[in-house]
């Protein structure tokens, strides 16, 4: 939903925020907000149309967010719908530019102005400001909310402190699959990607089938022993070396980025190791897919597979919007499995200020943006996906958002919705901590592997002293 965040996180922000809880901290007691569901102020509880049951004043809610404009006029529309059902509560969105956003919530903090209900980055802020106890715990609300329950959404969009502790539910998940010209595999007489996870790839048929469909600038592939690396017109696949799109391996072959108990830095064992290699052989041996200096001139997957640049991509499931307005013959199978199929899910996340005074309320206004039906625009057209789980089993609801629709190609339901609902794993930026101090050591060290300058066993324990200086544990052990 939310997905370029997830890319471009700031260890400067870190620092700044660090400074700013200090100074927070010192002008404002977190104890005397009232801010649980069981305290004085959620004791005034609000009846189904929001009034306070006691006064009957009118209430305001402050609720930040960011997003493209089609993204923003969603939310507008699920806050329209809230305060039709809600009389008395008026909810004053402030639309922040993702870029300055964490800076204006610190700030924002700092200044005693928290919003109550922002929508959060599990990468960036969230987590130092629950750390502070700046959020409330969202599990007591589904203890006992009759509309919503963590068995009622998707997995892995829930975001913890700790166990039991949920800070954040994310409005709708993102996960991985392999998107492909549909074009380019008919003209070469391959089968394409299956989306039936039951017949997923094997790495070794992957690999094979990249090499088929990598072709130089005179049409030879590259199992063609007079194959030229250094002119290549079709590149098999493009490979992004973000975490994101590793993670999705790691995990599959049963890596982890820290040990099962969060003690250990993981990504330089064997597992993980094999993955990493072999990803970077994709590049520096078999040259199906583009070095970090080709990157620069491959487009986005829209683009990419479309010119056919490339004739697949690993990507987040968001881009079947751009895919399907580029009117590229493209569709989905799922991720090639090294032991076990997985897909990584991602996810923004809106959190609740424990400073609110109005807690129930802001509860319904959590709720009433996880509301599909507010998004429904934004789910047809391929950039979302919803967080409640009956949207993807009930066939009437799923219709509304995949029946016939360009975004919603034949292997979505294998290749998206089955690998969601049955072989979803959590984001790392979910559980580790410290997550970011660990990964500005790593990848710089993955920089030389991409690049063949190292291997990846040489890199990562190259820096493995220095990146478990930085573990301190993991979000989802006591």
């Amino acid at each position: 939903m939310i997905m370029n965040r997830w890319k471009y996180t700031s260890a400067f922000m870190v620092t700044v925020l660090s400074a700013v809880l200090v100074m927070s901290g010192c002008t404002k007691s977190d104890s005397s907000n009232g801010n649980s569901p069981s305290s004085d102020n959620a004791s005034t509880s609000t009846n189904n149309a929001g009034t306070d049951t006691k006064s009957g004043e009118k209430i305001t809610l402050k609720l930040t967010g960011w997003g493209a404009p089609a993204e923003v006029a969603a939310y507008k529309s699920a806050i329209a719908n809230f305060e039709q059902d809600h009389p008395n509560v008026k909810v004053e969105f402030q639309s922040i530019s993702s870029g300055d956003y964490d800076t204006k919530l610190t700030t924002m903090v700092a200044g005693n102005d928290e919003p109550d209900v922002a929508m959060m980055e599990s990468a960036t802020i969230a987590f130092p400001l629950a750390e502070e106890g700046k959020f409330l715990n969202l599990q007591d609300f589904l203890a006992s909310d009759q509309q919503i329950t963590l068995d009622s959404i998707v997995p892995n969009i829930t975001y913890s402190q700790a166990p039991g502790n949920i800070i954040g539910i994310g409005p709708g998940p993102e996960t991985f699959g392999l998107f492909y010209n549909e074009d380019v595999f008919k003209d070469a007489g391959i089968e394409p990607p299956p989306s039936d996870i039951s017949k997923a790839w094997t790495w070794e048929q992957f690999v094979d089938v990249a090499k088929q469909l990598t072709l130089d600038n005179k049409g030879r592939n590259a199992t063609d022993p007079n194959f030229d690396p250094k002119n290549i017109k079709q590149f098999g696949i493009n490979l992004p070396t973000w975490w994101g799109q590793y993670s999705n391996f790691i995990y599959s072959n049963g890596g982890d980025f820290l040990s099962a108990d969060g003690k250990t830095f993981a990504l330089n064992q064997p597992a993980a190791v094999e993955v990493i290699q072999k990803l970077a052989d994709l590049i520096n041996v078999y040259h199906v897919a583009p070095s970090p200096l080709q990157s620069k001139n491959i487009p986005g997957t829209n683009v990419a597979l479309q010119t056919k640049k490339v004739a697949m991509a690993i990507d987040g499931q968001w881009a079947t919007s751009s895919l399907a307005e580029s009117k590229v013959h493209f569709n989905v199978g799922v991720l090639p499995v090294m032991k076990e199929p997985v897909t990584t899910v991602v996810a923004g996340m809106f959190s609740i200020f424990k400073s609110t005074k109005h807690p129930q309320e802001a509860w319904e206004l959590l709720k009433a943006l996880l509301d599909p039906e507010a998004s429904l625009d934004m789910l047809t057209n391929g950039t979302w996906m919803p967080a409640p789980k009956d949207w993807y089993t009930d066939s009437e609801k799923l219709a509304k958002w995949t029946k016939d629709l360009p975004a919603r190609p034949s292997g979505y339901q294998g290749a998206v919705i089955d690998m969601l609902l049955n072989h979803s794993h959590a984001t790392p930026t979910a559980y580790v901590k410290n997550f970011n101090k660990i990964m500005d050591i790593v990848n710089p060290a993955l920089d030389k592997v991409w690049l063949g300058k190292q291997s990846a066993q040489e890199a990562l324990d190259s820096i493995a002293a220095k990146a478990q200086q930085q573990v301190q544990g993991r979000r989802d052990v006591e």
